[in-house]
């Protein structure tokens, strides 16, 4: 039997989803397909509307052998699993000969636990574990949540918290959820045999295609013990996101509630006098950090140092002696035994960790007027760990529709731990960047406006020729603006600001859930939406509701960003130009991003408006520009406003 044609294999996969067949889709299918079976690498850069999911689905499924998707949000893995995959499939079936399995595998805290519903959560204060349906008010919030859970769990064929709808708060999740650390173990729990968690990984064993998410590849590449099944294809999605989820997850932190709540734990579990070990190094923690400042320490304080070694040293006998000693009257001590070990081995690894102070680390204070001060430690760069584990043994292809800022991709493949293309070394893999465009004429469908006129914004204090210039656009507009804000102190400023002068309903950030906020704003064109950084990425409304998408300033790096800053000087010391590296490199991702929100759709017209005039003056305004779609470009605001009112004009013509 002859091999099906990529070709025919996409041309049946886009007419099973009701798609058109793109040029940008083809070639970017064929990149793929290629990377595949020369066991190389490719960075893919598709624009939005190009179909980048079946870009690389088809080539995928047709190669045959295990194949990861990794992406950064819970919608894009929603569609593929319950649209995309189940379509691609059956349009295959015919010409493959075999029907391909698909997955969804995520971390274990995702996934309902059958122990902790039934048994109880450990409870800190008492010992052994307590019945939170019993604790929790039946009339209160939690004691809703919990009781819906628990009927939703007779029903539910997955666990997955994200198949729950409505969904229920992180406080009544995590009564009925466990991390890794802290489970049990198949073999060792009453509810090995039905455990979700479990189910999925063997489903995951069994698929020829694992949708997942970037922090368990990131978990999977760091902690050694391998989570996801053997595969020889990994596809990352969303791969601008990548670097900022694995570095999430190679940061440690230590806070005062934090040991506290691992003493409490352990306390019931070990003697006296190891307890009061640790009892007493939480005690002189908390004090250290009762006086913390924000900032990055270049050097480890003396009396933190102290703290940390006591902690550390502490906590290690503990482990010790949680191992060593059998309580039968804790009820369910397993269980009681192994949420304390996780607490304080976590204790005793970030402790150690910072106590070790390497030169690839950065640590630094931060402070919440709630919470109190955090000890955060995180590592310089991860692009040495992800060249390591990301690219050794299989195909990797990363696409997204932000890959090449200031004109190519060498930024991003940097961040990676990839050498500039077409440079090989002995051990640099090997790859390749690919731009496969986008479907959508840019600039005959949007401008990019400067207001060039503008002052300079400031670090502190409010803009008031910057907020007229706002209320302006939206005027002229007719609302149906996205206002993207560097900071959530400037989108309530603007939002207070304007509520007052304009009659456009202005939604704000964190007033509502982001859902909702993304709905009411869809729904009708005089609204208007303002945030920060969730909105930069993650809204899609494609026709007139969104046809002026403000950011109101470049959104650099804050100057006291302690990661940010470390990593800009390091570059520095290393002869590169930081400030492009680091902070104008964050801010073309950004501002991508952003102007994506724009053109969603072949109908959208739109402005994007930039109210910050370095965009326009600084030398760096090129790089910038160039990583964003190609628009028509203006810092004319007669223009402008002319333009916004042609487009409001035209949509409430069409009734919209």
């Amino acid at each position: 039997m002859t091999k099906p044609s990529l070709t025919d294999l996409l041309h049946a996969a886009v007419s099973a989803v009701g798609g058109t067949e793109r040029p940008g889709q083809v070639a970017m299918a064929e990149a793929v397909a290629e990377a595949i079976d020369d066991n190389t690498h490719r960075l893919i850069q598709a624009g939005t509307g190009t179909g980048k999911s079946l870009g690389y689905l088809v080539p995928a499924l047709a190669h045959g052998e295990r194949v990861v998707v990794a992406t950064a949000t819970l919608a894009l893995q929603r569609q593929l699993v319950e649209r995309d995959l189940p379509r691609t499939v059956e349009a295959l079936h015919p010409q493959l000969r075999r029907r391909p399995q698909f997955a969804m595998l995520k971390g274990r805290s995702n996934y309902l636990c059958l122990h902790r519903l039934h048994e109880g959560a450990p409870q800190d204060e008492e010992e052994g574990l307590f019945d939170q349906f019993e604790a929790a008010a039946p009339t209160s919030k939690l004691g809703q949540d919990l009781l819906r859970l628990r009927d939703w769990a007779d029903e539910t064929e997955t666990g997955d918290r994200d198949d729950l709808t409505p969904g229920v708060s992180d406080r009544a999740w995590s009564q009925v959820s466990v991390s890794s650390r802290e489970c049990l173990g198949a073999s060792k729990c009453a509810y090995g045999a039905e455990c979700f968690a479990e189910a999925a990984r063997e489903r995951a064993k069994l698929a020829d295609v694992v949708v997942t998410n970037h922090a368990l590849l990131a978990i999977d590449a760091i902690e050694g013990a391998p989570v996801l099944p053997q595969h020889e294809v990994l596809i990352v999605d969303e791969a601008h996101e990548l670097v900022s989820r694995v570095t999430g997850v190679a940061t440690g932190e230590l806070t005062p509630g934090q040991v506290n709540r691992a003493v409490k734990r352990a306390a019931k579990l070990v003697d006296e006098k190891t307890a009061d070990a640790l009892q007493t190094a939480s005690e002189s923690f908390e004090r250290v950090m009762e006086l913390a400042l924000p900032g990055r320490l270049q050097e480890i304080p003396e009396d933190l140092g102290y703290a940390l070694t006591s902690l550390r040293d502490a906590a290690r006998n503990v482990i010790s002696a949680i191992g060593a000693t059998r309580d039968k009257s804790v009820h369910d001590e397993d269980a009681v035994r192994k949420q304390a070990l996780a607490s304080v081995e976590n204790v005793h690894a970030v402790a150690e960790r910072i106590i070790a102070g390497s030169e690839y680390d950065v640590v630094w204070y931060e402070r919440h007027d709630r919470f109190g001060a955090t000890l955060r430690v995180a590592p310089l760069s991860v692009s040495g760990l992800l060249r390591e584990k990301l690219f050794e043994d299989r195909s990797v292809v990363l696409t997204s529709a932000t890959l090449k800022l200031g004109g190519d991709f060498n930024g991003v493949a940097a961040s990676l731990g990839l050498s500039p293309e077409g440079l090989e070394g002995d051990d640099a893999p090997v790859w390749k960047g690919m731009d496969v465009g986008s479907p959508f004429d840019y600039p005959k469908q949007g401008i990019l406006y400067v207001a060039k006129h503008l002052a300079t914004p400031g670090r502190e204090g409010t803009r008031g020729d910057m907020m007229d210039e706002l209320a302006e656009l939206i005027e002229a507009a007719g609302g149906r603006t996205l206002g993207l804000f560097s900071s959530m102190r400037g989108a309530k400023a603007a939002a207070e600001e304007l509520r007052g002068r304009l009659d456009h309903p202005i939604l704000l950030q964190g007033e509502e859930t982001l859902g909702e906020l993304i709905k009411t704003f869809a729904a009708d064109p005089k609204t208007c939406l303002f945030g920060t950084l969730s909105l930069w990425q993650g809204v899609d409304v494609p026709g007139p509701s969104c046809q002026l998408v403000i950011m109101d300033r470049i959104p650099f790096p804050r100057p006291d960003d302690p990661l940010m800053s470390a990593r800009q000087k390091s570059v520095e010391e290393h002869g590169g130009n930081g400030f492009m590296a680091v902070a104008a490199t964050h801010a073309a991702l950004l501002m991508a991003q952003g102007a994506g929100r724009l053109v969603r759709a072949a109908g959208d017209r739109g402005v994007v408006a930039v109210l910050d005039p370095r965009l326009a003056t600084a030398r760096y305004g090129s790089f910038l520009k160039s990583s964003l779609p190609d628009f028509w470009y203006t810092t004319d605001r007669n223009q402008v406003r002319r333009s916004l009112a042609a487009i409001d004009t035209a949509a409430q013509a069409d009734g919209k």
